[in-house]
């Protein structure tokens, strides 16, 4: 704790070398490749979860930090990085879509989350809306139509489990409790675009406390012709959302 201003992250408040915005991708590998598509990447920290760089933009320092999975280690980076002086977040990440017309490869960028998670409950009753914040949902859109990304606009369900609470019966049991039977298609009836595991928290956290947060994913499957993504499909759509998340916070800085 010596070496460190927050208890998770391992880094100190210089570290930032006043950052006020942080892509958050949740997979830990997507961190350094999202700083080597910017300026003078450097290596943080990495602890768990949550491996973190710096980098620059235009020469504006920007931190690259990872979440992990779900809502409770989202809200840890979360908190920690607000704690140093971080004000703007920017989640990317790869998704499987519900509607059968978003087509794997394109772009979602979320203006709002159905709260299936039970983190956000920690910073918001659940009558509070989990919401994106407007100036970043429109560089996201901009970032998304510069680089010629077919781009769909709306509303992301976010489960705290990827089996159940995605309603997937492709599990050890077999089973989805009847909480979740056939709420998939009542998403799809009310026009919600998709699955993932961290805006809910992530945007609750952020609209309540008067922080600024967005989220970009790019489809890797869609739910309604299959499961399980190709690896290929995967690799290029990643790539093509972390160019957004850039160049999106290229906007917002």
């Amino acid at each position: 704790m010596s070496k460190s201003d927050v208890f998770h992250l391992g880094l100190v408040k210089s570290d930032l070398n006043g950052a006020t915005l942080a892509i958050v991708p949740g997979d830990p590998e997507r961190v350094e490749k999202i700083a080597n598509l910017m300026d003078n990447p450097v290596k943080l920290a990495s602890h768990r979860e949550f491996t973190s760089w710096r980098a620059e933009l235009d020469g504006k320092s920007v931190i690259v930090c990872s979440t992990g999975i779900g809502g409770p280690s989202t809200s840890i980076a979360v908190e920690e990085l607000a704690q140093l002086g971080i004000r703007t977040f920017l989640r990317v990440g790869t998704t499987g879509a519900i509607q059968p017309h978003i087509n794997v490869g394109d772009v979602l960028v979320t203006t709002g989350s159905v709260r299936l998670d039970g983190a956000s409950l920690h910073f918001a009753p659940m009558e509070f809306p989990a919401v994106a914040d407007f100036t970043c949902t429109t560089a996201l859109v901009d970032a998304a139509k510069a680089v010629g990304a077919t781009t769909h606009i709306g509303v992301t369900a976010s489960s705290d489990t990827f089996y159940p609470g995605q309603e997937r019966y492709d599990t050890f049991s077999g089973r989805v409790v009847s909480r979740f039977k056939g709420s998939m298609k009542e998403w799809q009836e009310m026009g919600v675009m998709n699955f993932e595991m961290e805006s809910a928290t992530l945007l609750t956290m952020c609209a309540s406390q008067g922080l600024r947060a967005g989220m970009v994913a790019g489809v890797i499957v869609n739910r309604t012709q299959q499961e399980i993504p190709n690896a290929e499909t995967m690799k290029k759509t990643e790539s093509h959302a972390v160019k957004i998340v850039v160049e999106a916070a290229r906007r917002l800085l």
